[in-house]
């Protein structure tokens, strides 16, 4: 038997019998000449059915197998054909609820419905281009942070408290007790710096059990971290993150290329992300966009995207450094800033007006740890397996976490961060 031949190999087989083997995307009949755009997982290849052979109950979606020789064809998808002459049924299908050789589109289907039928709607080449990305993404997140010398880790995602604080955590039932979902890795990234690894990434799930309900919203998403020590300050932190995303953004241009000009997709570019001080971007806010609400200690959805808006006018940047927030909105190891301690040595990246990355210095002191929870009215004692790190020894240290979904829909400028979700999790869904 023939060894299988992808579509992206067409043009290394050109007068030599090939054997395709993937879905059928497409079956178009004109004047009597049957065309067959079959799938893979490379591409599409056009194969020529001659009347001679009978498709029988052969269709969209069907898989099936074909033997036939491949020849160069200028007007063919990709600049080659193939001319069939087996096409064998491997497995049958029903018309699929959606058309999959049409791009998908928001607009023209409500996404509730793309997402009911999400087995199928993956199947539409521009929907998986998406997930190809996303693959590419993480793969050069961990290769940069490789080379930076970070040790990748793997922290549970069950625990008794929520590293974040608040109420927004998933409780579950553990045996005889309760447990919770994790936020985010943020504690055990602090104690395997204290550990002597130094310098650690983590790719994993986290959970917020956050009632919003909006286009940038997820209960279940993928959590891009690093945390680093041994750190002069928190622009040590934010560094590394430009590094990063200049990294992630390079392996694009090589390795997508073909899916990001598919999408009409210009990735940013920039020497160096710009930052503004909170306070100076509450300024520019109430002087430019004459906004002062939403805006005491943190940014509201309105006053990230105007900085946004006004980073791209000042810098050309779709990209921008915010810092300084309120101890108030940050977390309780937040490290404030020695000239203003009601500050913190904290940042949001925005990308096109949404903040996509969290990070900032830490408190590696134990006691000035253990009050800030204090402050907060949190029990120390119910994190004793993480100060124990800090009793012994921490030194200063920073880090921070990125949402995957959320910014792949700002990089591709999808309409919702669903639509960068292979099953996203909500306030209402489960399924698929």
């Amino acid at each position: 038997m023939l060894a299988r031949t992808l579509s992206s190999q067409l043009s290394e087989r050109v007068g030599h019998s090939v054997h395709l083997r993937g879905w059928v995307h497409r079956i178009r009949n004109l004047g009597g000449v049957r065309f067959l755009l079959l799938r893979d997982r490379a591409g599409i290849a056009q194969v020529v059915v001659p009347s001679s052979i009978d498709l029988g109950d052969v269709g969209c979606e069907c898989v099936v197998a074909i033997e036939g020789v491949a020849r160069a064809e200028p007007r063919a998808h990709g600049g080659f054909e193939v001319g069939a002459q087996r096409v064998e049924l491997v497995s049958g299908a029903q018309t699929p609820p959606i058309e999959v050789f049409k791009p998908v589109s928001v607009e023209q289907n409500r996404l509730e419905t793309i997402l009911d039928h999400r087995a199928i709607s993956l199947r539409v080449p521009e929907v998986l281009d998406v997930f190809r990305i996303e693959a590419e993404i993480v793969r050069a997140f961990r290769e940069h942070l490789n080379s930076q010398s970070f040790i990748e880790i793997f922290s549970p995602k069950l625990g008794l408290a929520g590293a974040e604080g608040g109420s927004a955590v998933f409780e579950v039932a553990y045996y005889d007790r309760k447990a919770y979902l994790a936020q985010s890795p943020q504690f055990y990234k602090q104690i395997m710096v204290g550990s002597g690894l130094e310098r650690v990434l983590e790719v994993g799930h986290a959970y917020r059990a956050e009632k919003s309900e909006t286009s940038r919203h997820l209960t279940e998403f993928v959590s891009l971290d690093f945390e680093m020590g041994f750190i002069e300050s928190v622009q040590d932190v934010m560094a590394i993150l430009e590094s990063t995303i200049a990294a992630v953004l390079a392996m694009l241009r090589k390795t997508c290329a073909p899916l990001l000009a598919r999408r009409k997709i210009s990735l940013p570019k920039f020497h160096v992300i710009p930052q503004i001080d909170f306070l100076k971007a509450k300024e520019i806010l109430a002087s430019r966009f004459n906004k002062t609400d939403g805006i005491a200690g943190d940014l509201d959805t309105e006053g990230e995207k105007l900085i946004g808006q006004w980073a791209l006018e000042t810098h050309g940047s779709p990209l921008v450094f915010v810092t300084g927030y309120s101890v108030a909105c940050r977390p309780a190891y937040a490290m404030p800033m020695r000239e203003d301690p009601s500050r913190t040595e904290s940042f949001d990246l925005l990308f096109s007006g949404v903040e996509i990355s969290t990070g900032g210095q830490r408190i590696h002191d134990y006691d000035q740890l253990v009050a800030s929870f204090r402050a907060r009215g949190l029990n120390p004692a119910s994190v004793e397996g993480y100060l124990e790190a800090f009793r012994h020894g921490m030194p200063p240290h920073g880090g921070m976490g990125l949402g995957l979904e959320r910014f792949v829909k700002q990089l591709l400028g999808l309409s919702n961060v669903k639509e960068a979700s292979l099953f996203p999790r909500d306030r209402n869904r489960l399924i698929p």
